[in-house]
């Protein structure tokens, strides 16, 4: 009896491991079936005009686009980017992104625009473009090459692709990065947290400064809606005020109270994910790793992951989920959710 009983437990494990196997693999394989779709600003305020009270203006709102599966995931997906969005639409060559491949592994997806970004840009003060010769400069920092024209002998970037450079270069908005501004967008975000209109299960997806801005979103939250945040290469953190680190700017560090701080600590995961070709000294992953030491110094979860080192994914870029072998860097995302129990289904259609 007891050997059946042994058998039965390894066959169950056995299905089961090749479930989660196959509902992996198979996901970009699957439609993708909606139940709805749509967007909604949030936030902000009404301003009225100084010459005339009669006349107002509504800004500094944030604009949300959702994208709601037909069986949905508990666990919403917030893809937050410090420019623009359009980074997780697609691939560097216009293949799937990151929207679409959890789509179909039936995440609720949001796209963020925050307050002054994108779709959501009025803004309650005047604001000013200038145009800055970035081009180059931005091939370096989205880790393509050591300099520009060069790139890495593994890049997951498609070098002879002149449309997808030519697609990473445009896909751009200014970013305003500014401490008041940080906290103007983490604020939004907060208060879309705080709504409950995108669930009680919300897991940051942020990339580049973006993460800097979710992790003060948490800090200023009023509630535990929000579950994790994973964020590739984020350039800034918040630290807690009773350390002695300097503050600054445009990319932190932020410093903010203890307390605020402290709710960092209790979300049941964070990861900051860096790319491959990153030395232990450059500037944001030092900062990573005292973050989470920091973080988990107060009871946290956090843990930082080199795509490179030890998940062996050559030749990453600044914006991995972008990457050719995206898949490979979305199946680690899968992984980090299910670990966090965070890939579990709402009750189905039906049931009661």
């Amino acid at each position: 009896m007891a050997s059946m009983f042994i058998k039965c437990i390894i066959t169950f494990l056995a299905l089961f491991v090749s479930g989660v196997w196959s509902d992996e693999q198979n996901a970009k394989k699957r439609p993708i079936m909606l139940d709805r779709s749509g967007g909604f600003t949030i936030a902000g305020k009404v301003i009225k005009n100084p010459i005339n009270s009669n006349m107002t203006l509504s800004c500094d709102h944030g604009y949300m686009e959702y994208f709601i599966p037909w069986k949905p995931r508990k666990t919403s997906l917030v893809m937050w980017h410090s420019s623009s969005t359009q980074t997780w639409q697609n691939r560097f060559d216009g293949g799937e992104g990151f929207k679409d491949m959890f789509l179909r592994r039936n995440y609720p997806v949001y796209l963020w625009d925050a307050p002054r970004l994108g779709r959501a840009n009025w803004a309650c003060e005047p604001t000013f473009y200038m145009p800055d010769y970035r081009d180059q400069g931005n091939f370096i920092a989205w880790n393509f090459g050591p300099s520009y024209g060069n790139f890495w002998n593994d890049t997951q970037f498609p070098a002879s692709n002149e449309t997808a450079w030519q697609q990473a270069t445009s896909a751009r908005y200014v970013e305003y990065d500014t401490n008041a501004n940080i906290y103007l967008q983490a604020n939004a975000a907060a208060v879309a947290a705080d709504s409950y209109k995108i669930g009680d299960s919300i897991v940051y997806l942020t990339n580049s400064a973006a993460g800097l801005r979710a992790q003060l979103a948490v800090a200023l939250s009023n509630t535990t809606n929000t579950k994790a945040i994973v964020a590739y290469e984020s350039f800034g953190y918040v630290f807690p005020d009773n350390l002695n680190i300097t503050a600054g700017q445009p990319f932190g560090p932020l410093i903010i109270p203890l307390e605020q701080f402290k709710k960092l600590a209790k979300l049941p995961a964070i990861q900051y994910i860096f790319s491959d070709h990153r030395s232990e000294n450059f500037t944001f992953l030092a900062q990573a790793r005292l973050s989470a030491t920091i973080i988990n110094m107060y009871g946290g979860n956090a843990e930082v992951l080199l795509l490179g080192k030890d998940a062996g994914l050559k030749g990453s870029t600044h914006i991995a989920f972008m990457d050719m072998d995206n898949d490979k860097v979305a199946g680690l995302l899968d992984k980090f959710l299910r670990k966090n129990k965070l890939d579990r289904y709402t009750r189905q259609r039906g049931s009661n």
